[in-house]
């Protein structure tokens, strides 16, 4: 697969954000159901005046019910069509769109440029309230009411074991030809003055419901229903156990996604596709 661009079209890079509670998730699906990529691709259709849909690639594709704060996509298009529409696009897309999702940035990307191959990570948020009395209703939409006390630094020393390159087959859902092997560089939970406990996870890539599976083990850790090294056995077992809950999309929010510089975009795409593997085994599947 090569991240050049097709003569007489120009890659622009998006960054946008939604809020994930209406829709299907990002991805196109059967007609009918609703989601962050239609409704893009339709907006960009339509104010550059196209006949056909212009596909775009994105940094990472969230769930039905996921918000996001950072994400990033890109768009290939004519040269002509980028020209005549640059200067007004974004508000042009802005009085075209739902206002449940918004383009922030649109701008050509530098030579190499893949939203999705050559992002070097992704951040994610989760959101938890376990107070007694429930969630702020002004926050119900991007935050879980837990109904148990949480112990956030019991949260955090269980974090640690989970830190670093592994198969996380035991907190994702398997995908035919994928691997589930990934690095997880922080895992990190903080409680604000508000009582809101957030956890910042951040790694090259996610598997499917990694995410909220890690959160759902974590939160049994801090309210007492399992010990510390436990989400670290389930990791250990390599197996989905039935006992790790995958929690409600609603507290999540993809919040950044990072990039090399430029000049390390072609490296970075490369080694994006390579085939992941542990010592002792190897594993097939990208990203």
């Amino acid at each position: 697969m090569s991240d050049e661009v097709e003569p007489g079209y120009v890659r622009v890079r998006l960054d946008l954000s939604y809020d994930g509670k209406d829709f299907s998730g990002w991805a196109k699906q059967r007609e009918g159901r609703r989601t962050v990529q239609g409704e893009l691709e339709d907006a960009i259709r339509t104010v550059t005046r196209s006949k056909e849909t212009y596909e775009l690639t994105v940094a990472g594709r969230t769930d039905a019910g996921v918000h996001a704060r950072g994400q990033v996509a890109h768009v290939d298009l004519p040269d002509e069509v980028w020209a005549e529409h640059r200067d007004k696009l974004l508000r042009r897309l802005a009085g075209r769109l739902p206002h449940d999702v918004r383009v922030w940035r649109a701008e050509e990307a530098p030579a190499g440029f893949n939203a999705r191959f050559s992002a070097i990570w992704r951040r994610y948020a989760y959101r938890v309230v376990d107070h007694p009395g429930g969630v702020d209703p002004l926050l119900r939409g991007h935050v879980l009411w837990h109904d148990w006390s949480l112990d956030v630094d019991a949260m955090n020393e269980a974090s640690e074991a989970l830190l670093g390159e592994h198969d996380f087959a035991a907190y994702c859902k398997r995908r035919e030809g994928a691997t589930t092997i990934r690095t997880l560089q922080q895992l990190h939970w903080v409680r604000d003055a508000s009582g809101v406990v957030t956890a910042t996870v951040r790694a090259d890539a996610f598997c499917h419901n990694m995410v909220r599976s890690l959160v759902g083990a974590l939160l049994h850790v801090g309210d007492g229903h399992r010990p510390v090294d436990w989400p670290g056995k389930v990791l250990a077992a390599g197996v989905r156990d039935s006992a790790v809950h995958v929690v409600r999309p609603h507290g999540l929010t993809l919040e950044e996604v990072g990039y090399p510089a430029d000049s390390e975009l072609a490296a970075r795409n490369l080694a994006a596709r390579n085939r992941r593997t542990l010592p002792g085994g190897a594993i097939s599947g990208c990203c």
